[in-house]
Protein backbone atom coordinates (compact mmCIF):
# COMPACT_ATOMS: atom_id res chain seq x y z
CA UNK A 1 0.00 0.00 0.00
CA UNK A 2 1.30 3.46 -0.95
CA UNK A 3 1.54 5.91 1.92
CA UNK A 4 -0.85 8.87 1.52
CA UNK A 5 1.98 11.38 1.53
CA UNK A 6 3.69 9.53 -1.34
CA UNK A 7 0.44 9.61 -3.31
CA UNK A 8 0.14 13.36 -2.86
CA UNK A 9 3.79 13.84 -3.81
CA UNK A 10 3.27 11.82 -6.98
CA UNK A 11 0.14 13.85 -7.81
CA UNK A 12 2.07 17.06 -7.19
CA UNK A 13 4.79 15.94 -9.59
CA UNK A 14 2.19 15.17 -12.26
CA UNK A 15 0.53 18.57 -11.82
CA UNK A 16 3.88 20.36 -11.85
CA UNK A 17 4.90 18.54 -15.04
CA UNK A 18 1.59 19.46 -16.66
CA UNK A 19 1.97 23.11 -15.74
CA UNK A 20 5.53 23.11 -17.06
CA UNK A 21 4.33 21.53 -20.30
CA UNK A 22 1.60 24.16 -20.67
CA UNK A 23 4.05 26.96 -19.96
CA UNK A 24 6.44 25.57 -22.57
CA UNK A 25 3.60 25.26 -25.07
CA UNK A 26 2.49 28.88 -24.57
CA UNK A 27 6.06 30.16 -24.69
CA UNK A 28 6.01 29.86 -28.49
CA UNK A 29 4.77 33.32 -29.49
CA UNK A 30 4.22 33.89 -33.21
CA UNK A 31 3.04 36.69 -35.46
CA UNK A 32 0.38 35.17 -37.67
CA UNK A 33 -2.43 36.16 -39.99
CA UNK A 34 -5.77 35.25 -38.46
CA UNK A 35 -9.07 35.03 -40.29
CA UNK A 36 -12.58 34.86 -38.87
CA UNK A 37 -15.78 34.18 -40.79
CA UNK A 38 -19.44 34.18 -39.75
CA UNK A 39 -22.62 33.27 -41.65
CA UNK A 40 -25.45 35.80 -41.55
CA UNK A 41 -28.62 34.68 -39.71
CA UNK A 42 -27.33 31.13 -39.21
CA UNK A 43 -29.27 30.62 -35.97
CA UNK A 44 -32.60 31.21 -37.73
CA UNK A 45 -32.10 28.17 -39.97
CA UNK A 46 -33.42 24.69 -39.28
CA UNK A 47 -30.91 22.06 -38.20
CA UNK A 48 -31.04 20.46 -41.65
CA UNK A 49 -30.42 23.79 -43.38
CA UNK A 50 -27.60 24.60 -40.96
CA UNK A 51 -25.88 21.33 -41.86
CA UNK A 52 -26.28 22.09 -45.57
CA UNK A 53 -24.86 25.61 -45.12
CA UNK A 54 -21.89 24.22 -43.19
CA UNK A 55 -21.11 21.76 -45.98
CA UNK A 56 -21.46 24.45 -48.64
CA UNK A 57 -19.36 26.93 -46.69
CA UNK A 58 -16.58 24.39 -46.19
CA UNK A 59 -16.54 23.70 -49.92
CA UNK A 60 -16.62 27.41 -50.84
CA UNK A 61 -13.79 28.28 -48.47
CA UNK A 62 -11.66 25.51 -49.95
CA UNK A 63 -12.47 26.70 -53.44
CA UNK A 64 -11.71 30.36 -52.68
CA UNK A 65 -8.46 29.51 -50.91
CA UNK A 66 -7.27 27.38 -53.81
CA UNK A 67 -8.11 30.09 -56.33
CA UNK A 68 -6.25 32.64 -54.20
CA UNK A 69 -3.14 30.47 -53.97
CA UNK A 70 -3.67 29.53 -50.32
CA UNK A 71 -3.51 26.01 -48.91
CA UNK A 72 -6.43 25.68 -46.49
CA UNK A 73 -5.26 22.22 -45.43
CA UNK A 74 -2.38 23.97 -43.63
CA UNK A 75 -4.66 26.35 -41.73
CA UNK A 76 -5.20 25.78 -38.02
CA UNK A 77 -8.97 25.94 -38.09
CA UNK A 78 -11.35 26.31 -35.16
CA UNK A 79 -14.88 25.72 -36.51
CA UNK A 80 -17.70 27.48 -34.71
CA UNK A 81 -20.91 26.13 -36.19
CA UNK A 82 -21.75 29.27 -38.14
CA UNK A 83 -18.19 29.98 -39.26
CA UNK A 84 -14.63 29.53 -38.19
CA UNK A 85 -11.49 31.14 -36.84
CA UNK A 86 -8.33 30.18 -38.70
CA UNK A 87 -4.65 30.75 -38.01
CA UNK A 88 -2.68 30.79 -41.24
CA UNK A 89 0.79 29.26 -41.51
CA UNK A 90 4.03 31.18 -41.34
CA UNK A 91 5.02 32.54 -44.72
CA UNK A 92 1.46 33.29 -45.83
CA UNK A 93 1.38 36.01 -48.49
CA UNK A 94 -0.65 38.88 -47.04
CA UNK A 95 -1.59 40.10 -50.52
CA UNK A 96 -3.15 36.74 -51.36
CA UNK A 97 -5.08 36.71 -48.10
CA UNK A 98 -6.30 40.30 -47.89
CA UNK A 99 -7.10 40.93 -51.55
CA UNK A 100 -7.36 37.70 -53.51
CA UNK A 101 -9.08 35.50 -50.94
CA UNK A 102 -12.08 37.80 -50.24
CA UNK A 103 -12.44 38.42 -53.98
CA UNK A 104 -12.44 34.70 -54.75
CA UNK A 105 -14.73 33.97 -51.81
CA UNK A 106 -17.25 36.54 -53.05
CA UNK A 107 -17.02 34.99 -56.51
CA UNK A 108 -17.57 31.48 -55.16
CA UNK A 109 -20.50 32.67 -53.05
CA UNK A 110 -22.10 34.41 -56.03
CA UNK A 111 -21.82 31.23 -58.10
CA UNK A 112 -23.34 29.12 -55.32
CA UNK A 113 -26.03 31.63 -54.38
CA UNK A 114 -27.19 31.87 -57.99
CA UNK A 115 -28.59 28.36 -57.48
CA UNK A 116 -30.38 29.29 -54.26
CA UNK A 117 -33.58 31.22 -53.57
CA UNK A 118 -32.72 34.83 -52.73
CA UNK A 119 -33.87 34.49 -49.12
CA UNK A 120 -31.58 31.49 -48.51
CA UNK A 121 -28.32 32.89 -49.84
CA UNK A 122 -25.13 32.38 -47.85
CA UNK A 123 -23.78 35.80 -46.87
CA UNK A 124 -20.68 36.33 -44.76
CA UNK A 125 -18.90 38.69 -42.45
CA UNK A 126 -15.12 38.36 -42.80
CA UNK A 127 -12.42 39.76 -40.50
CA UNK A 128 -8.65 39.61 -40.96
CA UNK A 129 -5.86 40.63 -38.59
CA UNK A 130 -2.13 40.06 -38.13
CA UNK A 131 -0.77 39.80 -34.61
CA UNK A 132 0.65 37.69 -31.81
CA UNK A 133 -0.69 34.38 -30.57
CA UNK A 134 0.44 31.18 -28.93
CA UNK A 135 -0.93 27.63 -29.03
CA UNK A 136 -3.36 26.62 -26.30
CA UNK A 137 -5.02 23.32 -25.45
CA UNK A 138 -8.44 24.64 -26.55
CA UNK A 139 -7.24 26.79 -29.43
CA UNK A 140 -4.95 29.77 -30.05
CA UNK A 141 -4.47 32.27 -27.22
CA UNK A 142 -3.25 35.85 -27.28
CA UNK A 143 -4.30 39.17 -28.75
CA UNK A 144 -4.61 38.11 -32.39
CA UNK A 145 -7.61 35.77 -31.97
CA UNK A 146 -9.25 38.24 -29.58
CA UNK A 147 -8.88 41.19 -31.94
CA UNK A 148 -10.13 39.35 -35.01
CA UNK A 149 -13.12 38.03 -33.05
CA UNK A 150 -14.00 41.53 -31.80
CA UNK A 151 -13.82 42.88 -35.35
CA UNK A 152 -16.00 40.06 -36.69
CA UNK A 153 -18.68 40.74 -34.06
CA UNK A 154 -18.67 44.50 -34.59
CA UNK A 155 -22.13 46.04 -34.91
CA UNK A 156 -20.79 48.25 -37.70
CA UNK A 157 -19.88 45.21 -39.77
CA UNK A 158 -23.29 43.63 -39.22
CA UNK A 159 -24.92 46.91 -40.25
CA UNK A 160 -22.75 47.10 -43.35
CA UNK A 161 -23.94 43.66 -44.48
CA UNK A 162 -27.57 44.62 -43.81
CA UNK A 163 -27.17 47.83 -45.84
CA UNK A 164 -25.74 45.94 -48.81
CA UNK A 165 -28.36 43.32 -49.68
CA UNK A 166 -26.80 42.58 -53.07
CA UNK A 167 -23.38 41.75 -51.66
CA UNK A 168 -22.12 38.30 -50.80
CA UNK A 169 -19.77 39.42 -48.01
CA UNK A 170 -18.40 42.36 -46.09
CA UNK A 171 -14.77 42.65 -45.03
CA UNK A 172 -13.16 44.31 -42.02
CA UNK A 173 -9.41 44.44 -41.36
CA UNK A 174 -7.41 45.77 -38.45
CA UNK A 175 -5.71 49.15 -38.70
CA UNK A 176 -2.29 47.52 -38.59
CA UNK A 177 -3.14 45.32 -41.54
CA UNK A 178 -4.45 48.32 -43.45
CA UNK A 179 -1.17 50.14 -42.92
CA UNK A 180 1.04 47.12 -43.62
CA UNK A 181 -0.78 45.73 -46.66
CA UNK A 182 -3.41 48.04 -48.15
CA UNK A 183 -1.33 51.22 -48.09
CA UNK A 184 1.44 49.51 -50.08
CA UNK A 185 -0.97 49.42 -53.05
CA UNK A 186 0.64 46.13 -54.09
CA UNK A 187 -2.65 44.34 -53.47
CA UNK A 188 -4.64 46.16 -56.14
CA UNK A 189 -7.05 47.61 -53.59
CA UNK A 190 -7.42 51.38 -53.26
CA UNK A 191 -6.85 52.59 -49.68
CA UNK A 192 -9.57 55.19 -50.32
CA UNK A 193 -12.11 52.35 -50.61
CA UNK A 194 -11.71 51.50 -46.93
CA UNK A 195 -13.76 53.32 -44.29
CA UNK A 196 -12.00 53.89 -40.97
CA UNK A 197 -14.10 52.68 -38.02
CA UNK A 198 -13.73 52.45 -34.27
CA UNK A 199 -14.90 49.10 -32.94
CA UNK A 200 -15.69 49.14 -29.23
CA UNK A 201 -16.03 45.95 -27.24
CA UNK A 202 -15.83 45.30 -23.50
CA UNK A 203 -14.36 48.72 -22.78
CA UNK A 204 -11.65 48.46 -25.45
CA UNK A 205 -11.46 50.33 -28.77
CA UNK A 206 -10.08 48.64 -31.88
CA UNK A 207 -9.16 50.77 -34.89
CA UNK A 208 -10.20 49.04 -38.09
CA UNK A 209 -11.28 49.51 -41.70
CA UNK A 210 -14.35 48.22 -43.52
CA UNK A 211 -14.04 47.74 -47.26
CA UNK A 212 -16.63 49.68 -49.26
CA UNK A 213 -15.18 49.43 -52.78
CA UNK A 214 -16.40 47.34 -55.69
CA UNK A 215 -13.54 44.84 -56.11
CA UNK A 216 -15.56 42.19 -54.26
CA UNK A 217 -19.13 43.41 -54.69
CA UNK A 218 -21.03 46.25 -56.30
CA UNK A 219 -22.90 48.01 -53.48
CA UNK A 220 -20.81 50.73 -51.84
CA UNK A 221 -23.04 52.05 -49.09
CA UNK A 222 -20.88 54.02 -46.59
CA UNK A 223 -20.64 53.16 -42.92
CA UNK A 224 -20.45 55.46 -39.91
CA UNK A 225 -17.08 56.08 -38.27
CA UNK A 226 -17.71 54.65 -34.81
CA UNK A 227 -19.98 52.25 -32.98
CA UNK A 228 -22.52 53.72 -30.58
Amino acid sequence: MIAPELGWRRLARVITAGLASTATQCACLDYRYVLAIDVESFSTLSARDQATVQQDLHRLLNQAAERAGLDRKRWQRQPGGDGELAVLPLGTNGLDLVADFPRELARALAESNSQRPRDSRIRLRVAIHHGTLAPGCLGPVGQAPIVVSRLLDAALLRQALTRRPNEELVLIISAGLYEDVIETRFCGLDPADFDAVDVRAKGVSYAAYIYSGCAFNSDTAPVSAAEP
